[in-house]
């Protein structure tokens, strides 16, 4: 008679270009993964949307593909726990159905009546000092000026969708919103609900919305969802759920954290001041902290972390990956009249391959990573990306190799503030995310940054395996101490002392380049030139 099968975790990973979702063993072995594509709509304005609706039939198919591949029977699986893509907004009507497709955090459209809310005559960095004693000692930070956290999008809908902030029951984080669909219960966690900025997160054990935020930003409390633990179960499976996934109703959802939560458990790096470094299609370096604490001057903050009683050190860098896909499919590898037919299967690895060939510092070459404007250290959304110090000789390979060490000099930039908000020397960063998967990238974060990279294993599915192990957790099955011992480190990179020194010189160039241009910056991008 053979064994019943060992039991699993079905972690969902909402991400923008679509959700993973994965099979993973209470040992944090992944069975089995999937990824299903889905559509970011661009929109007038800076707007940036999708369709919930998309993601719930991609992560229905991919949970039954996973299925499929992994020959596990659905009764295998134990529990749910999604993560995913964080400050978006999901606006649902008294049916419990979408007004509208959910806003994204690419979505810029409500900077200006941030700016109404937070701003001035007299300001510090664009903040009004009433706002700035309202926001910072309750919450930890204030609202962002680039108009992309969850209360713009609420802001936005209030001022110009009145008729859906007025029809709208509640306003939902997108993994919420998942949650929602699994259990037909409305709730959000304390780490996901902080960048609405209406919560007083100044005791992590009771974290809840604040009168007079609420108050401030003219958002009434029964538009938003009551707030539980990151390892609390928010409900039982529904039959009407388990039926289009493929798994047993009645099992336990756990609430859940956003990517950037998730992926910090993942990554192994879960001790205080411990720091991991991710790179996608965006980057940060997070750490957890014991305390609540603030750094407006690097636009970070320690906000409530997915892990019971901790805090977590947040940042953002807007465009990491995605300066490689810009490369690929906007410059390189276009599928136009002049590379008709282009092929972009395998461009990465050959990108690793030219890039390797080119020395430290790309023969003088600097490229500026800012193509969607930034949020850490700095807060600039004016600000662009651009190649500099071009001439006759350079050729295509110095150029990917530039994008490679440009992405990694903003994140020098952002270390020098994570160290300083911790206080102490990071003699090391655990490194997930699928730029870890590249030994190159990998080796000249350590060249830049000056420390020991470690890369852990299978880095990309780091926040899965950070969904899986909060599901663990809630369970009662793993305490967070456990966590480290459960992620392998595959290598650890040493940096080179001869291209430390080149970068050094290389990384005060590109801070000068910001410093000379910003202004130039914010005056093309006010004129309208995209």
């Amino acid at each position: 008679m053979s064994s019943p099968p060992e039991p699993h975790v079905l972690a969902v990973d909402l991400g923008t270009s679509g959700p993973k979702v994965a099979l993973i063993s209470a040992s944090g072995r992944i069975t089995a993964a999937t990824f299903e594509a889905n559509e970011v709509l661009y929109l007038p304005g800076g707007g940036a949307e999708q369709r919930p609706e998309e993601w719930w039939r991609s992560i229905a198919r991919g949970v039954r593909r996973a299925l499929r591949e992994s020959g596990l029977p659905g009764s295998a699986i134990e529990a749910v726990n999604c993560t995913g893509q964080w400050s978006g907004t999901v606006a649902l009507g008294g049916d419990g159905e979408p007004l509208c497709d959910a806003i994204i955090w690419m979505d810029t459209r409500g900077a200006r009546h941030v700016a109404e809310l937070t701003g001035g005559i007299l300001n510090i960095a664009g903040y009004s000092p009433g706002a700035l004693l309202a926001w910072l000692p309750r919450t930890g930070g204030i609202p962002s000026r680039s108009g992309k956290d969850s209360l713009a999008h609420i802001l936005f809908l209030k001022n110009e969708r009145p008729e859906i902030f007025e029809a709208t029951r509640c306003f939902l984080e997108p993994k919420d919103w998942l949650n929602f669909k699994l259990t037909g219960r409305m709730v959000s966690t304390y780490d996901a609900i902080a960048l609405h900025w209406l919560s007083d997160n100044r005791s992590i054990d009771a974290v809840d919305y604040h009168p007079r935020l609420l108050a401030r930003a003219g958002i009434e409390r029964h538009k938003l969802p009551d707030l539980i633990g990151a390892t609390d179960i928010v409900g039982p499976l529904s039959a009407e759920a388990a039926g289009e996934l493929g798994v047993p109703a009645g099992i336990p959802v756990v609430a859940g954290a956003p990517d950037t939560h998730s992926a910090a458990v993942g990554s192994g790096a879960v001790r205080d001041n411990e720091v991991h470094l991710y790179v996608g299609t965006s980057s940060w370096m997070l750490a957890h902290v014991p305390r609540m604490r603030s750094d407006p001057l690097h636009n970070q903050a320690a906000l409530p972390a997915a892990l019971p009683g901790r805090y977590l050190l947040l940042n953002e860098q807007e465009c990491a990956g995605a300066c490689l896909s810009f490369l690929r499919d906007r410059l390189l590898l276009v599928d136009d009249e002049l590379t008709p037919g282009a092929n972009r299967d395998g461009a990465y690895a050959a990108f690793d391959r030219l890039a390797a060939g080119v020395p430290a510092g790309s023969g003088g070459v600097i490229f500026t990573p800012w193509l969607y404007g930034e949020r850490t250290p700095v807060e600039d959304h004016h600000v662009r990306g651009g190649f500099f110090n071009l001439s006759l000789e350079t050729d295509r390979a110095q150029m990917i190799r530039a994008v490679l060490e440009g992405v990694a000099y903003n994140t020098r930039w952002l270390f020098d503030g994570v160290e300083s908000f911790l206080g102490r020397r990071v003699p090391h960063i655990n490194f997930i995310g699928g730029g870890a998967c590249s030994d190159l990238w990998c080796q000249i974060m350590a060249d830049v940054l000056g420390c020991r990279v470690r890369r852990v294993a299978d880095p990309i599915h780091a926040n899965l395996r950070g969904a899986a192990f909060l599901a663990q957790i809630a369970l009662g099955r793993l305490d967070a101490a456990d966590i480290p011992a459960r992620v392998e480190i595959e290598r650890e990179f040493v940096f080179e002392p001869r291209n430390r020194h080149v970068y050094e010189q290389m990384f005060k160039a590109f801070k000068t380049l910001y410093k000379n241009n910003r202004r130039l910056y914010a005056n093309l991008n006010a004129w309208g030139v995209e």
